[in-house]
């Protein structure tokens, strides 16, 4: 492939993250906690229980995807109609995206409905996004191939992001009534945007060829389910990529839930919403330098010490956490949660992508996605139930600290070489023997 088209393709690939990161950043993790919180209270529940609401609501919409997942990757493998699956995923989630904007002031439940929905949509069409990836990258191209994609959607999550906090800080400068306006319009400007930007996938990047041609699509949906046991036992075959998802199901989970929970307690303990938006805003541009150098730090210490730096360093963040009073210490904290994140999600999103033959890749994405979404249970039930229990979030926030201890200790175990050698070879095989 000519260096030209070669730069297209993965620049093509690498907008739908700058796309779909519009939901990230705007909704998930800054504008919609927030806004739950505040129908849940509406509607009559206690400040911490308003939070518990979200915890679990968040942990549903995991549930559901986690259960999805691998199913999918599999009717993708089957199908190869990857970029299908990615389009009507997004627009599920696009669609959801924008029904947000006209929820009642205390209609908490049928949010968490929207939510969910609008989640299963983000988090599906990932599943087939990311199982591009082996195909599009060249091999020894993958951790810059990941981690422009994931700096492209910190760029462009906190494009937006920074545009409607414009709006809610200055809605009259806008024509907007109020600030409730402002947030119910900038929902409704997360899914164009959303929608715009994922055009250059669909046009721009090659349908990977079915690897298991010949089905009709009721045997594969029927398949598929009996596929997950199958899909489980193949992955267990390979011991360090198994080893690798057990410590990302750990590490991932506490990531995961700071990201979902960060502004609900922030609106629980009294930080304003205008400085949880600058803050957040900060965190999405100190992520883009931040997960490049995450990058060429890989380059130069392995991709496994680099993800573990970023462990610690969220460590230290959950215990900053616990003693959080003030918005300067919200600040400091989301800096250097931008400082980590995007490398931290770059980097294993590219060693599982090295270490996956690439015959299972989109069934194999399947379960990277169960072991963050599935595993990403328990975060939330964790945080909404010591809330619950403590009548606050602090020692939530603290209780945090064991994914990242328990998913670096695992991963400190894991043998990257070995795994990236074992796929390689069954690479060769497999073309060689036209597979």
């Amino acid at each position: 492939m000519e260096a030209k088209g070669y730069r297209k393709i993965i620049n093509s690939w690498a907008m739908y993250d700058w796309a779909n990161s519009a939901f990230a950043a705007t909704v998930m993790a800054t504008l919609f906690p927030p806004f739950y919180r505040a129908m849940a209270i509406n509607a009559g529940l206690h400040e911490a229980t308003a939070t518990t609401a979200w915890a679990y609501t968040t942990a549903l919409a995991l549930s559901i995807v986690a259960i999805s997942g691998p199913v999918l990757g599999a009717i993708a493998d089957h199908t190869g109609h990857k970029k299908l699956y990615i389009a009507s995923f997004a627009g599920l989630g696009i669609f959801c995206t924008g029904l947000l904007a006209f929820l009642g002031e205390d209609n908490y439940l049928l949010g968490s409905i929207v939510f969910i929905l609008c989640y299963l949509g983000f988090a599906g069409s990932n599943i087939c996004y990311e199982s591009l990836l082996p195909s599009i990258a060249r091999h020894n191209d993958i951790d810059r191939v990941s981690t422009r994609g994931y700096a492209l959607g910190y760029l462009g999550g906190g494009i937006l992001l920074g545009i409607n906090a414009f709006w809610i800080m200055k809605p009259d400068w806008f024509f907007l009534n109020d600030r409730t306006i402002a947030v119910r319009v900038s929902f409704l400007s997360v899914a164009v945007w959303w929608a715009v930007f994922s055009l250059f996938l669909f046009r721009n990047v090659p349908e990977p060829l079915s690897l298991r041609p010949g089905k009709a699509k009721k045997a594969v949906v029927r398949a598929s389910f009996s596929h997950l046991v199958e899909t489980f036992r193949k992955v267990t075959r390979y011991r360090q990529l198994f080893l690798f998802l057990v410590a990302f199901w750990l590490y991932s989970d506490g990531i995961g839930t700071i990201i979902k929970m960060a502004t609900a307690y922030g609106d629980e303990i009294g930080i304003g919403l205008t400085d949880m938006l600058l803050a957040l805003i900060m965190t999405q541009f100190v992520g883009i330098p931040c997960t490049f150098g995450f990058g060429w730090l890989a380059s130069r210490f392995g991709t496994k010490r680099s993800i573990i730096l970023g462990l610690a360093i969220y460590t230290v963040i959950c215990i900053g956490g616990m003693f959080m009073r003030t918005a300067i210490h919200f600040y400091l904290l989301a800096f250097m949660v931008g400082l980590t994140q995007g490398g931290t999600q770059a980097l294993s999103r590219s060693l599982y992508a090295r270490m996956v033959p690439r015959r299972y890749a989109a069934e194999f994405f399947g379960f990277f996605s169960t072991s963050s979404r599935f595993a990403g249970i328990f975060g939330p039930l964790i945080f909404g139930t010591i809330t619950t229990m403590a009548g606050g979030s602090r020692l939530s926030i603290l209780s945090l600290i064991l994914f990242f201890i328990g998913g670096g200790i695992l991963l400190s175990r894991v043998d990257e070489r070995e795994g990236i050698r074992i796929a390689q070879r069954e690479d060769d095989m497999s073309d060689v023997q036209g597979l």
